[in-house]
């Protein structure tokens, strides 16, 4: 099969669907392809769970079902046993987002120190996942970005923020298993950034276990990239990075605006493009000193990965380049990449529904302003339900 035709087979696409499943999914995307019906829909969600309405069965029924693996890890076992079926790995995604608290810090830390030990026994699942503040306060991360002098007491928060870097690392490469840890704002990046080196100059030293991510809508990414390659040669570690579009574009626009400063984002989505391409080119030109995770929905981006790995004879499962989409979405990519043979997972979201509801109404968000995006998942499921005659 050329990978020219190789995500639009619908069969193999959405073969883990029941047709009512299907009917659901289409349902979901053409709600999500009306603007003002996602406004209207989040806006609604949002009061009924602060006024602790009964409405979680019905959330769960509909968009939770479709974009999450279940409520707990255990509850997503099922869901991350069918995708192994179908060649497709899971990346369990505890997607409890906005905490504050020293507590719940500690929380998330366990939670993904415990994933990773499940893991271990787990071939369908090589991966953990965490966002940086996930594990510690924004305006910490942002202090040291912005070199800003701490208090005391931010003093303490920085270091209980490395120690517990260091926890899930070490538990990493103990379990051997790979690491994703997210990007965010620019305005606390760097922070993340040298954190994250100092985790892989430790834990990297012969395996790609601690992997960055890139957010390739910011111009300065593949600077960065090159950097961090040159000081990971000079001491001796490898790297891992995840490479992404990107996801606060708005956010990142304003405040740039606002505070008087260049934005840091691409000036068009085709010097995006531009700019993510040749960011995965550096890395596969550079394989043995760099792991890839491919993050993204974008067909032609993953068909000109497919055609490089061809060109540089880079074998399909080769265990240093992945491939990742989010559950409930690009169907057609990844279970077409599972059949071919190539290393893909599901990035899958869990946690108690009315914790994931803000990871879920961004999505939807996010979803509606990528106009073409949606409008290729109704038209692949509209295929299927013309193939299946329902």
């Amino acid at each position: 099969m050329t990978t020219k035709s190789l995500f639009d087979n619908t069969e193999i696409a959405f073969k883990l669907k029941s047709n009512s499943e299907l009917k659901r999914a289409y349902f979901l995307f053409k709600m999500i392809a009306n603007e003002p019906l996602v406004r209207i829909g989040t806006a609604v969600t949002k009061f009924a769970l602060n006024l602790h309405l009964p409405v979680e069965r019905l959330i769960r029924a509909t968009v939770f079902d479709h974009f999450c693996g279940g409520i707990s890890e255990k509850d997503s076992m099922n869901v991350v046993d069918d995708l192994y079926e179908m060649g497709v790995s899971s990346v369990l995604d505890y997607s409890v987002e906005g905490k504050e608290e020293d507590l719940q810090f500690n929380g998330t830390m366990e939670k993904v120190m415990e994933l990773t030990r499940f893991a271990e026994n787990k071939a369908a699942m090589p991966f953990s996942v965490f966002k940086p503040t996930g594990l510690g306060r924004f305006n910490v991360w942002q202090k040291i970005t912005e070199k800003q002098s701490l208090n005391e007491n931010e003093k303490s928060q920085w270091e209980s923020i490395v120690a517990r870097y260091d926890e899930v690392c070490h538990q990493a490469h103990k379990s051997n298993i790979s690491l994703l840890i997210d990007a965010e704002e620019s305005w606390m990046q760097d922070a993340a950034d040298e954190l994250c080196e100092k985790m892989m100059s430790i834990y990297n030293k012969e395996n790609d276990i601690v992997y960055n991510t890139l957010q390739c809508y910011r111009w300065d990414r593949l600077d960065y990239l090159k950097e961090a390659h040159k000081r990971a040669k000079e001491g001796g570690y490898k790297l891992g990075f995840k490479v992404v579009r990107g996801a606060y574009m708005e956010k990142e626009h304003e405040r740039a605006e606002e505070k008087g400063y260049t934005t840091p984002i691409c000036v068009s989505k085709h010097a995006t493009d531009e700019n993510f391409n040749t960011v995965v080119q550096y890395i596969l030109d550079n394989l043995d000193d760099i792991s890839l995770f491919l993050g993204t929905h974008n067909e032609a981006s993953i068909h000109l990965t497919l055609e490089w790995m061809e060109e540089k004879g880079i074998a399909r499962n080769d265990s240093r380049i992945w491939f990742g989409q989010l559950y409930g979405m690009s169907d057609n990519i990844t279970f077409n990449l599972g059949a071919e043979r190539y290393n893909v997972a599901k990035y899958i979201p869990f946690g108690p529904v009315r914790e994931v509801m803000p990871y879920l109404i961004r999505r939807a968000e996010e979803n509606t302003s990528v106009a073409g995006q949606t409008s290729r998942e109704l038209n692949l499921l509209n295929k299927e339900k013309s193939r299946r005659g329902i």
